[in-house]
């Protein structure tokens, strides 16, 4: 199962995202750089704990990452931009495919 991991928000300014943007991980594993945007790696620090899990079936709800959006996981990079004057970023993850 391929995992969508979409900008959705941005508090303060990100110097790699920007709104839209987005990251495809194929397979439950392979970063997928064709179609994707450029990474920022403390983003993928936040990702790290979740993604093989998504990529299994395991829903957002389970791993408390749901919203709203049904099907969703929501989660954020680790920049605190209220401190350091950078960006956080807040992403939409998906899966596709199965």
């Amino acid at each position: 199962m391929d995992l969508i991991v979409k900008v959705k928000e941005i508090k303060g300014t990100c110097p790699v995202y920007n709104l839209g943007d987005s990251v495809v991980i194929r397979e439950g594993y392979i970063l997928d750089i064709k179609r994707s945007s450029e990474v920022c790696m403390h983003s993928l620090a936040s990702l790290m704990p979740y993604y093989v899990a998504l990529s299994k079936g395991v829903s957002a709800k389970t791993l408390g990452l749901s919203g709203a959006k049904e099907g969703c996981a929501y989660i954020q990079c680790l920049d605190p931009c209220d401190i350091t004057g950078g960006g956080t970023v807040i992403f939409e993850i998906t899966a596709s495919g199965a």
